[in-house]
């Protein structure tokens, strides 16, 4: 069912995405516990194909408009669609992992950023910041609100430690695709936009530069990277707007899966 120009999913449809979620989930966490010095981003790729398709699943990402990865590993003023690579991750790195899994047809988008090693407090409050943005756009999802809630949410959040959000890079709807409608901007006022409705699922994700909001493109025409040379993050789940709340369908910080 659309809502215009939105799709709703049904409790079905919804219980089939928690099905990639999960898979999703496993995978993420798998990746970030191995984020350790000496370890490739090309091996973290690797991995997550494995897992990816044991679980009788596909990596959304690989060949996804050309793309040759099925994870996007974006390493510190990178703050996404890095090509995992040979690059091997040392002590103060950071890296943020953004995963796709595609399963029946349904597809689960969600992504993290780790320290390598000991982090510095710059990153920390960086991370801790990003990651608490989500938590506070995620919970901004509930019929009845607005989509310029869940955007106004993180936006407070990241500024008020004095961050930056990145404006020219957006969360958006997902389903059977892996971007539809809307496109949801990490910023702007409360009470713009379409109003929730059960059914609907988002791609909430914050994207974070610890200096200045403004972006640039490398020259693989993929990667994207802090103008100012700043550590980025970026945090992610894919959400379902219910009669009952928020529910997060890649749960990668839950303990159980």
């Amino acid at each position: 069912m659309y809502k215009g120009g939105i799709q709703l999913k049904s409790p079905a449809q919804l219980e089939a995405m928690a099905v990639a979620g999960r898979i999703h989930a496993r995978c993420l966490r798998m990746l970030m516990a191995k984020c350790v010095p000496g370890v490739t981003t090309g091996e973290l790729d690797d991995a997550a194909e494995r897992f990816i398709r044991s679980q009788g699943a596909t990596p959304t990402f690989k060949g996804y408009r050309g793309f040759p990865g099925s994870i996007c590993a974006s390493p510190n003023s990178m703050v996404v669609h890095g090509i995992p690579d040979s690059r091997k991750l040392g002590r103060g790195d950071e890296l943020s992992i953004d995963v796709g899994v595609t399963k029946d047809g349904w597809v689960a988008d969600g992504a993290a950023t780790v320290a390598i090693g000991e982090a510095s407090d710059d990153a920390k409050l960086l991370l801790e910041t990003t990651d608490q943005a989500l938590t506070a756009g995620t919970a901004a999802a509930v019929p009845g609100n607005s989509l310029g809630d869940i955007s106004h949410a993180i936006q407070t959040c990241v500024e008020a430690q004095g961050l930056s959000i990145i404006r020219q890079l957006v969360g958006h709807g997902v389903g059977r695709d892996m971007h539809e409608d809307p496109q949801l901007p990490n910023f702007g006022p409360p009470g713009r936009g379409p109003v929730l409705e059960p059914g609907m699922v988002l791609a909430i994700e914050p994207m974070v530069n610890a200096g200045g909001p403004d972006v640039v493109s490398g020259d693989d025409g993929w990667a994207v990277y802090s103008e100012d040379g700043s550590l980025a993050a970026h945090f992610e789940f894919t959400v379902a707007v219910t009669e009952d709340g928020p529910r997060v369908l890649t749960p990668w910080r839950d303990g159980d899966l």
